[in-house]
């Protein structure tokens, strides 16, 4: 009884939207009212598809449109849902409308600084000795991995009865988890003892003329694994 009492709920529709826009922007051009523009911030944008690019294109030619950031950490790459090979995977002609941020990595003594914030906000005291070599990880690795190396460090320290966390805590931690180079480097260097990856090909369905639909039908697979130079045949 209590949910048939509540209101329901309708969508704005776009009839909706566009007086709204109008009403919005009389009040502007006559002084009463004043437009503060919002921020949407869209990380990862090489995810987009082309029809997100599509609808961002045709949003931000708006007078109400928000302040638009974009952030993504790939070089060329394809628009997703196109074959087209773009810079950070954005369209050209959305790409022409953008200021693009120069941006470069922290050096060692920022990691430092960085990692010395983050080990105080989650509460772990830290050596000096053990903090710069924490940031040296960070810099040949990345400061995501060294600042996920904090709290397994802190554990390991508490587990040995100590309240600090020092070097070999974290020497420990870093021959626990691998970061994603490391990781990538293991796989390669021992294709040999994984499954290969799944194999590529064509499938063919034959069922004898005249035989009824619902009999089981002679499949014959012709595939390509990606760990064998020779292709394979099955029949089933």
């Amino acid at each position: 009884m209590g949910q048939m009492m509540k209101p329901k709920k309708t969508e704005i529709t776009e009839k909706l939207r566009v007086e709204i826009n109008k009403v919005v922007n009389k009040y502007i051009d006559q002084g009463i009212a004043e437009l503060v523009p919002g921020v949407l911030f869209v990380d990862e944008v090489h995810m987009l598809d082309i029809e997100c690019f599509t609808y961002l294109n045709r949003a931000l030619e708006s007078t109400l449109a928000p302040i638009v950031i974009f952030a993504t950490n790939r070089g060329h790459c394809t628009v997703r849902g196109t074959d087209i090979v773009s810079p950070h995977g954005i369209p050209m002609d959305l790409l022409d409308r953008l200021s693009i941020i120069k941006t470069s990595t922290y050096s060692q003594q920022e990691m430092l600084q960085i990692l010395a914030i983050r080990a105080g906000v989650e509460g772990w005291n830290i050596e000096e000795d053990a903090l710069a070599f924490l940031s040296g990880i960070g810099q040949s690795a990345s400061l995501r991995y060294a600042i996920q190396l904090l709290t397994p460090s802190g554990i390991l320290a508490k587990i040995s009865g100590r309240d600090t966390i020092n070097k070999q805590d974290i020497e420990e931690t870093k021959e626990l988890f691998y970061d994603s180079k490391t990781s990538a480097k293991l796989l390669k260097d021992n294709q040999d003892k994984f499954l290969p990856s799944a194999p590529t090909g064509v499938l063919f369905a034959y069922r004898p003329l005249g035989q009824d639909k619902r009999a089981p039908t002679l499949s014959l697979g012709l595939y390509k694994s990606a760990a064998h130079d020779e292709p394979s045949r099955s029949v089933s």
